[in-house]
């Protein structure tokens, strides 16, 4: 039987919103929502461990992953209007 992540680990966006007080935050919020797609398209954490190895050490594996990340924080910051004052 697998070992599934737990159910905060498989939320959309967690905490239910995009808006941040900063532009730090929001690349925090992009990081998280990243790390969480990938375990709504992988819940098993054994599957995810036994992968990491490849993919860790792999170049194209990790600009993917930056790229994933670029998107979402695209996102976040214009659903805060790039942090305006």
């Amino acid at each position: 039987m697998p070992t599934l992540l737990p159910a905060e680990e498989l939320t959309g966006i967690p905490g239910g919103t995009l808006i941040t007080a900063t532009a730090e935050e929001g690349r925090q919020l992009a990081m998280l929502i990243a790390r969480h797609t990938i375990h709504q398209i992988q819940p098993d954490l054994d599957v995810l461990k036994e992968g990491r190895p490849i993919y860790a050490s792999d170049p194209s594996s990790l600009t993917a992953a930056a790229q994933v990340v670029a998107l979402e924080f695209q996102t976040i910051a214009a659903a805060n209007d790039y942090w305006r004052k």
